[in-house]
């Protein structure tokens, strides 16, 4: 049962060399190498963004982008004869790749931000020993 599984993954990693020159082991050994830097940059580029460093939030949100459609322009470039449905995921995917990148960088607000807003005298708000905002009356 486990030979005939290998068997057939063997035959469509075969017929996507011959067919579209696209070779699955390299597309997955550069989705594999990425990830790291996937990771790290998603990690840097939040702390940038805590820190409001413009500069440094830019520099690893190239890399953060970088590292996520990695592999599909490799099919992209080197892919040839493929299906026109293929092209248009590639997209999609490059797409929601820049538009959680958008996302990221415009930074929603947290939930709890309305608390650490100071009161119109420019006064921290007061709080109990929880760190919920006590009602002035």
């Amino acid at each position: 049962m486990v030979e005939f599984i290998l068997s057939q993954i063997r035959e469509l990693m075969q017929v996507a060399r011959d067919n579209y020159r696209v070779d699955p082991v390299v597309f997955l050994v550069i989705y594999f190498a990425s990830a790291p830097f996937f990771y790290y940059s998603l990690f840097r580029m939040i702390r940038a963004l805590a820190q409001k460093r413009g500069t440094e939030i830019m520099v690893w949100s190239a890399v953060f982008l970088a590292a996520t459609v990695a592999p599909f322009l490799y099919v992209l470039f080197f892919g040839r004869n493929l299906p026109w449905w293929v092209y248009g995921i590639i997209a999609l995917l490059i797409g929601q790749g820049v538009f959680s990148l958008v996302t990221k960088l415009r930074g929603k607000p947290a939930l709890g931000a309305q608390a650490r807003v100071p009161n119109p005298e420019g006064q921290p708000l007061p709080r109990d020993a929880t760190g919920t905002v006590i009602e002035v009356t």
